[in-house]
């Protein structure tokens, strides 16, 4: 496998003779910010262009946006972006891209309609005008690109892989998919045109790589529709399903099912109730008027006539069902004998977060039914047989694994080498490679970009740095010290005491201590000083008394806190 990166420029620049760049900006060795750049002589596309989200690491961090170095220093060249779906992994650093580049965006119905909403929400407002709308099966020539879309079967409507032809040879980009024989309300994945695509040539083929450590096959979105049908026949009580508010096909189940037990349907949170919009607005959704209510309406039926919509399946502060779980929803909350319902998997990482949901949920007296115990979820991505299908049919010259961390591009990887894909021809991205394909099929890197991302951080973008993170993360670990000392600067001896206030370093029991400490070190300080006939006011510096109240606070405690010395003169 190929990861090591040669020497080379960081900068743009079109090969001579013209060779095929492959660049990506995100999505690589992580999961979300996915972004990346086809550039072919004096034509740059790009697909996707998403946000990714803050962990632990980044205390404070709203979203995380792939950084656009590159695309500013080859602006003129840029002539627009592929959308492979509206998942905000994929389409939610637009509102930050759009402000600096004025290029078309195609994107298929569902995904524009939620790029135009994110749009009309974005302060200072960004034009829509050049959303293009495109549809599975379209082709588009731009520049010496021919683009073409292929319908994939993923937990959006509307999601679809992208074929980039260049005069150098061909890259299948799968975006997130997964084969689906028996989705619910649109056509199987479209393996006869993969299979064309395969026959014509595959020079590269990029392809996800979320799942690339489960084996065997993802579970048929219908079959969760037979789980709900099952649990909606035996609920005596309200039922609440909780689900990613982006899946429409989940949502069309639910109400499905809802109908077929006389029960009306009430939507909870606004992302689902703009997904909703949105899909009824495009006929993707069917069902019969009278089955929506709204919340005026929820009172005058009894629980056994209600399911309830409601976003909030990882456990999210804000979320629908975690203010009906801790009972701070303005109009509702959980009943005893409520059935809820979490249609979703647990994303690492948000774990704790379920569990304190899934705690309440069941204190508060509701059965609370998810993954483990019924099949009410279907990945919407490809497991280990679905992706060695997609290396089947596309046969491609080199191999490269996509979205997903580390581990997940290097067990893809495997399964590419297992079926018979040459080591040498199966190549580990990092973020910022600049990856080409020159005349001939030969593979080399040819340089680097910026690809660490840009933090998000309220309205400021770009504004926080590794300095600030440790700043904030020890503040979070260990706590600040504050300490102001004010020194007569004409008996040369300290005002007073010297003020020190203490925030999440030590209990309360101990802080009359800790004050008591800091204060007799600053006057050991002073008076050592004093008797050496030094003036206060030039030795007695903040960086000084700072270094000493450290050393004398981690003897004490083994803590490092962050330290503030402020000193002043009169």
């Amino acid at each position: 496998m190929i990861q090591k990166k040669k020497n080379g420029s960081p900068k743009g620049g079109s090969a001579n003779p013209p060779a095929l760049r492959v660049i990506p900006l995100g999505g690589m060795r992580e999961i979300g910010k996915n972004m990346t750049v086809f550039e072919y002589g004096q034509d740059i596309l790009i697909i996707d262009c998403g946000m990714g989200f803050p962990d632990d690491r980044t205390p404070g961090i709203d979203i995380i946006i792939p950084d656009f170095t590159y695309l500013r220093e080859n602006r003129d060249r840029v002539r627009g972006i592929l959308i492979t779906h509206g998942h905000e992994d994929h389409i939610g650093a637009l509102p930050w891209f759009l402000k600096e580049f004025d290029v078309p965006v195609y994107a298929t119905p569902m995904a524009k309609k939620l790029i135009e909403m994110k749009l009309d929400n974005t302060r200072p407002k960004v034009s829509k005008k050049k959303l293009q709308q495109v549809r599975a099966g379209d082709t588009l020539n731009i520049g010496d690109f021919q683009i073409d879309f292929i319908h994939v079967n993923h937990s959006i409507a509307d999601a679809v892989s992208i074929a980039l032809t260049t005069p150098i040879g061909t890259v299948f980009y799968t975006g997130d998919f997964k084969v689906d024989y028996t989705p619910t309300t649109v056509d199987p994945i479209d393996l006869g045109k993969i299979a064309e695509l395969g026959n014509n040539g595959i020079l590269a083929l990029i392809s996800e790589s979320t799942n690339a450590e489960v084996p065997g096959h993802s579970l048929s979105e219908c079959e969760v529709g037979k789980a709900f049908k099952e649990i909606f026949s035996e609920a005596k009580g309200r039922i609440i399903v909780a689900t990613f508010s982006s899946n429409v096909f989940r949502l069309q189940q639910v109400i499905t099912a809802a109908e077929e037990r006389g029960r009306k349907v009430l939507i909870l949170g606004r992302s689902m109730l703009n997904v909703f919009e949105a899909a009824k607005s495009l006929g993707y959704l069917v069902y019969q008027p009278s089955t929506i209510i709204d919340m005026q309406s929820l009172d005058s039926l009894p629980p056994e006539e209600v399911v309830i919509l409601a976003t909030g399946s990882q456990g999210e502060p804000m979320s629908a069902l975690s203010r009906l779980a801790f009972s701070e929803h303005r109009s509702t909350e959980i009943m005893e004998g409520d059935t809820v319902i979490l249609s979703s998997s647990m994303i690492p990482g948000n774990e704790e977060a379920i569990f304190r949901v899934v705690n309440e949920l069941f204190m508060k007296g509701a059965e609370v039914i998810h993954e483990s115990l019924s099949e009410v979820h279907a990945s919407g991505h490809a497991c280990q047989d679905e992706l060695k299908q997609i290396i089947t049919l596309t046969r491609p010259h080199y191999f490269i694994p996509s979205h997903g961390e580390f581990r997940m591009l290097y067990r893809h990887a495997e399964l590419a080498s297992r079926m018979g894909i040459p080591h040498e021809r199966i190549i580990l991205l990092k973020n910022g490679d600049i990856l080409e394909f020159r005349e001939g099929g030969q593979a080399v890197f040819s340089g680097y970009t910026e690809g660490a991302g840009v933090l998000i951080d309220g309205s400021g973008m770009g504004d926080v740095d590794e300095y600030v993170l440790r700043d904030r993360l020890r503040l979070a670990d260990e706590g600040v010290v504050s300490i102001t000392i004010v020194i007569d600067e004409a008996a040369n001896r300290l005002y007073g005491d010297p003020v020190v206030q203490a925030k999440g370093f030590i209990y309360e029991s101990d802080m009359n201590h800790v004050i008591t400490l800091c204060q007799d070190k600053v006057r050991d300080i002073a008076e050592e000083l004093w008797e050496k006939k030094k003036p206060l006011v030039s030795h007695m510096t903040s960086e000084g008394v700072r270094d000493k109240i450290q050393k004398t606070l981690f003897d004490y405690s083994r803590r490092r806190p962050v330290i503030m010395v402020s000193v002043v003169r009169i």
